[in-house]
């Protein structure tokens, strides 16, 4: 059986659209990317949409899609501190660790809280023992 054909990734992270033989073929996670993906082609500012797509593209080690979502996100949600959170990341995982700390500053500074979650998400693994990494929990966690 020949393998089947690629399917080419436009802007937005989407496939071309399935065609029912081929549903069965592919992932729940490829099939989620296609399906927000066309949702975003229609509608490239849904917020809820964005935010799912973009930890999609996360999850498939799509890491520069996914930081395009996340920056298109903190514009149209300039003061959620999730959108700075997922942001810095997205940061994190291309390996840019100075805007990775300093958008996790912003997200804390607005209010993302939820330092458990920070000192555990494998997400921030490259810039963890970064000492500036670390004054930023202290400097926070207490308030």
């Amino acid at each position: 059986m020949a393998a089947p054909k690629k399917r080419p990734h436009s802007a937005t992270g989407s496939a071309e659209p399935l065609s029912v033989p081929h549903l069965a073929e592919v992932s729940q996670l490829d099939f989620e990317l296609a399906f927000f993906g066309g949702i975003l082609e229609r509608h490239p500012n849904y917020v809820d949409v964005l935010r799912v797509h973009a930890n999609n593209l996360s999850q498939k080690r799509r890491y520069a899609e996914g930081l395009i979502i996340d920056k298109r996100l903190v514009m149209l949600r300039p003061h959620d501190p999730l959108a700075h959170y997922n942001l810095a990341c997205s940061y994190a995982l291309m390996k840019q660790n100075d805007l990775a700390l300093a958008t996790l500053r912003r997200a804390v500074e607005i209010g993302y809280r939820d330092f458990r979650y920070i000192e555990q998400d494998h997400d921030l693994d490259g810039i963890r023992k970064d000492p500036r990494f670390r004054q930023l929990i202290q400097e926070y966690q207490g308030r």
